[in-house]
């Protein structure tokens, strides 16, 4: 099967949120199809986050995306990205798509000079671990996190 790998406009929001709904799922959340509509329009009518979707060439239907924010270094004077969101449909898993998908927003952080893509993921996620480690990414020995509920 042949994959595309491209960046998302708000002409795909219809798809996109089907697919997102389906990521929300995947972590535990009650089915929102109106709701991941919502938010993923508010993100595009503010240009508050890029997505890149993977797309099965042949049925042109979307298989997979990422959504990087936009963040910033202050120490750096860079740009950032947080890759707050990687999904693959189950029976397109273990394709290469999540790395094709990576690729291209690695890309996208080397065209915009960014200086890099963070990103967390669940302790017990394994795979997505191997996926990221693979890739280049490392887990954060420096600092530590820390996060408020509000």
């Amino acid at each position: 099967m042949e994959y595309i790998v491209k960046q998302a406009s708000i002409e795909n929001i219809e798809e996109i949120a089907k697919i997102f709904n389906e990521y929300r799922i995947f972590y535990k959340k009650d089915s929102n199809i109106n709701g991941a509509k919502d938010f993923l329009l508010d993100r595009f009518e503010h240009l508050e986050s890029i997505i890149f979707i993977a797309i099965e060439e042949k049925s042109n239907e979307i298989i997979g995306f990422t959504q990087l924010y936009p963040s910033f270094s202050s120490v750096s004077l860079k740009r950032s990205y947080i890759l707050n969101d990687l999904y693959v449909k189950e029976s397109y898993r273990k394709n290469g798509i999540g790395k094709l998908l990576l690729d291209k927003a690695k890309s996208y952080a080397i065209m915009t000079n960014a200086k890099g893509i963070g990103l967390s993921t669940a302790i017990d996620n394994k795979i997505a671990q191997i996926l990221y480690e693979k890739n280049g990414y490392k887990k954060n020995e420096e600092y530590y996190q820390y996060y408020m509920n509000i």
